[in-house]
């Protein structure tokens, strides 16, 4: 257990976001969100991990893809603003900003592949009962952009819940008034982790293949991204479409054929209703 508190302590001193004061301390807000996103990550996953009988450590493996998709999603967003490479050379890997989500989630799954075989779980099983935490994890980590104002927000508009943020990371010029996109995010993240995790519950019917839940993750989490970014703030590269949701696209389809690949290698159960009309 000690070790990961030092990770967790390591994250919250050392990642950016506006700082706020905790006792004689000032606590920078990304990264405590950060640390707040990985333990709930690693509760989910403890769960799923005590609903199945697997005697396997949790919070060790969430720790672990987390530090891999803290790597991986810095290591995208090089790729993704080679202009800003060029003005700050490899300094951009250890900046306190620029985390790009479909690097993290790359990074994330085939850490967790590496971990679940090294278990003896399996990659595609150990994904599906990753996938509630990472909505979870994702839906919290959301908070740390939304407090730090790190230009993860939305376009100017004028809807009652519009808000501005003068003083974020990336500020807004004073006065405008934008999309608060990460709390849309949070509310989204939180809403698959909860149809994920009673999907994933679900004893009755026809019996769920190993991958069809992460496929589901990557099919609804694509979705979700692939929306916000029209009210995001972001530039679009191709075809009017952003980076981040052409990454979408791609998760989408990944999905839908881990989707397809698990529903066709399983068999319906004996009490399924269409079994049940073929016997007689």
């Amino acid at each position: 257990m000690l070790p990961y508190i030092h990770i967790g302590i390591h994250f919250v001193l050392h990642l950016g976001g506006r700082l706020i004061p905790v006792g004689p301390w000032d606590v920078p807000t990304f990264g405590l969100m950060l640390w707040v996103a990985t333990v709930c990550g690693a509760i989910v996953m403890h769960l799923s991990f005590r609903r199945e009988h697997i005697d396997a450590d949790a919070l060790g493996i969430v720790a672990l893809t987390v530090v891999a998709g803290i790597i991986g999603a810095k290591l995208w967003h090089v790729l993704d603003s080679p202009a800003e490479f060029q003005v700050d050379g490899w300094s951009v890997l250890w900046s306190t900003g620029g985390f790009a989500w479909f690097g993290g989630l790359i990074a994330g799954i085939l850490a967790l592949i590496l971990q679940g075989r090294a278990a003896g779980l399996g990659g595609l099983r150990t994904l599906d009962l990753a996938a509630p935490a990472a909505a979870v994890g994702y839906a919290m980590g959301r908070i740390g952009c939304f407090t730090s104002g790190d230009g993860d927000y939305g376009i100017p508009s004028n809807l009652p819940w519009a808000m501005g943020f003068p003083e974020g990371i990336v500020p807004t010029a004073p006065g405008v008034r934008v999309h608060p996109t990460p709390i849309y995010e949070l509310i989204v993240g939180l809403a698959i982790a909860w149809w994920l995790w009673h999907r994933a519950g679900k004893k009755t019917g026809r019996s769920l293949g190993a991958g069809e839940i992460v496929g589901e993750y990557l099919l609804l989490t694509g979705i979700a991204r692939f929306l916000v970014e029209f009210i995001r703030r972001n530039p679009k590269i191709l075809l009017g479409l952003s980076n981040a949701q052409l990454a979408s696209l791609g998760s989408v389809i990944v999905g839908l054929i881990l989707m397809w690949f698990a529903s066709s290698r399983v068999k319906r159960s004996p009490q399924d209703p269409a079994e049940v009309v073929k016997a007689v």
